[in-house]
């Protein structure tokens, strides 16, 4: 379940910039209460029910700061939970628990609401064809992370940042000159770099699928904030000739509608950029 962008140099510098940032010159708050050679356990108490996500993160967190700590976990990404249940024990110096334990949390209660909410609109849209993808509006910094557990959801990644996809999206359309420049330029710009990049672009109207159509040479068509009888009237008009995609203030309560106007995917900001972290809480025992 780990995608390939979640890379072995990339957790070494997430961790180390994160612990970094919390401990800075010292945990003192653990230093100055605990004794060097203490020892203890601890364990993370799920209190809402949810998907979990960041297991395999929380792992690597722990015994990148401590190698000696033992962790036994009975969940892994992506488990249904409930509130009471538990998802790892971690046994050892009672320091390292301490000092690691809020990257931990931090990381698996975002995660794993991101997971939540992903799983959720999912099983609403199952059964219709259409594939919900997230977005770039993600935490900076963060975003490979939202990323995966977007993945660990059930969703689909729609790109990971601004250099493995062309997306045209209305600024550039408008700065270009126009669909037909920006869609031109575009193929000239890839053919002169020998770039192979999927060319994605969004439309706002079916004036603009029609002259994205007259144009071609695309991938993706975008069908941004349309509603549902110019999303229908838009798969129809495409025709299966190009991928299609809609976007736009796409809620639990609309989303089912919009698939079953047959685009192909579904893209949701929401599920990065106004999730609700799961409650999650790791407890001595």
């Amino acid at each position: 379940m780990q995608p390939n962008y979640i890379t072995e140099a990339f957790l070494a510098t997430f961790i180390t910039e994160a612990l970094a940032e919390d401990i800075g010159d010292g945990d003192h708050s653990t230093l100055a209460s605990i004794p060097l050679n203490a020892t203890n356990k601890a364990r993370l108490v799920v209190k809402e029910n949810g998907i979990l996500a960041g297991i395999m993160l929380a792992e690597r967190i722990f015994h990148f700061f401590d190698k000696t700590l033992k962790t036994e976990f009975y969940c892994k990404d992506g488990t249904v939970v409930k509130k009471g249940d538990i998802a790892f024990s971690i046994e050892g110096s009672a320091r390292s628990i301490l000092t690691t334990e809020r990257l931990v949390l931090n990381c698996m209660q975002r995660m794993s609401g991101i997971a939540t909410k992903t799983h959720h609109l999912t099983t609403l849209v199952a059964g219709t064809g259409a594939k919900l993808l997230d977005t770039r509006k993600t935490t900076p910094n963060f975003r490979l992370l939202e990323k995966w557990a977007v993945r660990i959801g059930g969703g689909g990644n729609h790109r990971l940042g601004l250099f493995d996809m062309i997306m045209l999206k209305d600024n550039h359309i408008d700065m270009a000159g126009g669909i037909e420049q920006a869609i031109n330029r575009t193929k000239d710009y890839l053919r002169a770099g020998n770039k192979n990049l999927k060319i994605e672009i969004e439309t706002r109207n079916l004036e603009e699928v029609k002259k994205v159509l007259s144009v071609g040479g695309i991938d993706i068509i975008m069908l941004d904030n349309m509603g549902l009888a110019e999303l229908k009237e838009s798969v129809r008009l495409i025709a299966g000739k190009y991928k299609t995609e809609a976007s736009g203030n796409i809620t639990e309560e609309t989303i089912k509608d919009v698939a079953e106007c047959g685009v192909d995917f579904i893209s949701v900001g929401a599920l990065t950029h106004s999730v609700r972290s799961m409650d999650l809480s790791l407890k001595a025992y």
